[in-house]
């Protein structure tokens, strides 16, 4: 029997279209939610859900004079972070998912699913959540719907992407919709799955109402889906920053960026650059922080485009120092997650500008003091908002077309080993060095921090298919474009022998930017290294830094020995992966050892 308003109450207006309508309404006969509430991401409709939610308990409204239209959220103690252990790519063989995945046999995934979902929504609504990933109009964009019964997910999803008619209008009356069903369960991290099924553009998570967990938008279908679906149709998604470098001659190039989680990609993206910088000109814009869906175009140019609407990004280091852009775009119309409660009603964290309070309630809200022993907020707390906050914000940011890419840095955590800065030689050696990166863990996933794992593009925890024939498509893709980006990879965390930063950061980035994009043109020279093009020191705005030259000659040092040992270590990763690695890149780690 067919669920219609007189077996679950219904609101919202439901779209024509027959297969959305169906998939909803088997949904809820499974799930069994006291109502379906139809989103259709007005501001009305917002404002309606934040009251529901402040009267739940699921939102703490904050100071509307000090941060106007903030709310803070406090998640479940056993669900602050992204669960690996519990994601799964469910593929018809285990060969397809590859050994870097976790993977479950279909049939036997949904099995269990089922068997979680039967009944998880009753007395609780089941919110229809339209969404649209990428620009209206865009040729990549993709629409994808999300049942769940979280209003704090519908809330977030709506400052993350394109909620509701945007995204029906771009769906049309029988468009393809990747299908997200969602719930938070009893929180039980025994009962926890993030289960997603690329053959059939599906997603079920249930147990999880952390954001990469939870926003089926964000990681579920921009990466792991959408690899899979780059994979097939000729594009790339990809855990990479987007950005615009303004030279003095007004032009602007555009970069994009893989770094982990918590290893500066926000940071870089929101980037304010000194005030000499921007007195010769030099200034940055920001299209987008976390994710870039890439593609050839007809002139066999590589162009970018942010699929997201919004930002989940993390706060603690976050201060008018490390990131004003981000200070700014939280300060009103955000959801918190996690921070500290003061009890003016604003929020702290550790490296906020303002000194630790003498007292305040934690990211659980217990009282807290810095005599307590453990931080007031979570290593992982996030903000939301969207892009629009940005007064960076390029003006490309939503083209449909996206911008032409001039550069790709690969960059992670490594207090050793890995230089400041450094150009592959080619294409191919450009994609050994992102296959190669490698990056001290962090609090984004759970598990122990300050192990270093090896972490391909940044896309480890998010490639939706077999990690080689991942490789062999970036490799493949090179060979399509006739002016294929240039690549470097970064390392803004090197340490000297005390363990302190051979590298200011933050801002001081720019002045490798600069030489990035001096190259990008053809306006500045390098040297050859076994490693990779290098810059000349005379060739980096060293003005005004402390002791510059020999902070640079120390964080760009080649230690031979460690390389040797770095290579081994890259060897034995690529081993996993059998016969479908591509030789070329084993070959390129020879050549390197060769070099060296």
């Amino acid at each position: 029997m067919s669920i219609s308003s007189t077996t679950i109450p219904a609101q919202g207006q439901r779209p024509n279209h027959a297969a959305l309508q169906r998939w909803v309404e088997e949904s809820a006969r499974l799930c069994q939610p006291s109502t379906i509430v139809w989103c259709d991401g007005s501001a009305e409709e917002a404002a309606r859900l934040q009251q529901r939610a402040v009267a739940d308990g699921v939102l703490i409204p904050l100071n509307q004079q000090a941060l106007p239209g903030c709310f803070l959220h406090r998640s479940h103690p056993n669900d602050t972070a992204r669960t690996e252990r519990c994601t799964f790519i469910c593929t018809p063989t285990k060969e397809l998912a590859g050994p870097t995945n976790n993977w479950m046999a279909p049939d036997d995934a949904y099995a269990l699913l089922r068997r979680e979902f039967s009944g998880a929504m009753r007395g609780r609504a089941m919110y229809v959540v339209p969404f649209l990933m990428g620009p209206p109009g865009s040729v990549l964009a993709k629409v994808g719907v999300e049942l769940t019964d979280s209003i704090y997910v519908v809330l977030n999803m709506r400052l993350m992407t394109g909620m509701g008619g945007i995204a029906l209008d771009q769906l049309g009356r029988d468009g393809a919709f990747t299908r997200c069903l969602h719930s938070v369960g009893t929180y039980d991290p025994d009962h926890r799955y993030i289960c997603h099924f690329p053959q059939d553009n599906a997603i079920w998570s249930f147990g999880s109402g952390y954001g990469g967990n939870a926003l089926l938008g964000k990681k579920c279908l921009a990466l792991r889906i959408g690899s899979y679906l780059g994979q097939h149709e000729g594009w790339l998604a990809e855990h990479m920053l987007l950005m615009g470098v303004k030279d003095p001659t007004g032009a602007i190039t555009y970069l994009t960026g893989a770094f982990p989680s918590a290893c500066g990609k926000t940071n870089l993206a929101m980037l304010t650059p000194p005030a000499a910088a921007l007195a010769k000109g030099w200034n940055t814009e920001t299209l987008g922080d976390d994710i870039a869906w890439m593609a050839p175009d007809a002139q066999g140019a590589l162009r970018a485009m942010n699929p997201e609407h919004g930002y989940f990004g993390v706060v603690p280091g976050t201060s008018l120092t490390t990131n004003p852009t981000a200070m700014a775009i939280m300060s009103h119309d955000t959801i918190y997650t996690n921070v500290a409660l003061l009890p003016d009603g604003t929020v702290w964290w550790e490296g906020k500008d303002e000194p630790p309070p003498a007292q305040c309630l934690d990211w659980q809200g217990q009282p807290w003091a810095p005599a307590c022993g453990h931080k007031a907020a979570h290593p992982n707390s996030r903000f939301t908002a969207p892009l629009t906050h940005n007064p960076h914000l390029s003006p490309k940011a939503r083209d449909p077309c996206g911008v032409p890419v001039s550069a790709i840095l690969f960059g992670g955590w490594r207090s050793a080993t890995v230089p400041l800065i450094l150009e592959a030689f080619d294409w191919a050696h450009g994609v050994y060095l992102g296959a190669t990166m490698a990056s001290e863990t962090t609090a984004a996933a759970t598990g122990q921090t300050g192990v270093v794992r090896r972490d391909p593009m940044a896309m480890l925890p998010f490639c939706g298919y077999h990690m080689g024939d991942y490789f062999r498509h970036w490799l493949a893709m090179g060979a399509r474009l006739k002016s294929p980006p240039r690549i470097f990879l970064v390392n803004w965390f090197r340490n000297d022998a005390r363990g302190q930063f051979l590298w200011p950061g933050f801002g001081d980035n720019m002045r490798i930017l600069q030489w990035i994009t001096d190259r990008c043109h053809g306006r500045v020279g390098a040297i050859e290294t076994p490693l990779g093009w290098m810059p000349r020191v005379e060739d980096v705005n060293l003005s005004g830094l402390d002791r510059g030259r020999e902070r640079l000659e120390q964080a760009q040092a080649i230690d031979r020995d460690a390389w040797k040992r770095e290579i081994a270590a890259q060897r034995e990763f690529f081993a996993q992966f059998g016969d479908r690695m591509p030789q070329e890149l084993i070959a390129q780690s020879e050549r390197v050892l060769q070099r060296l």
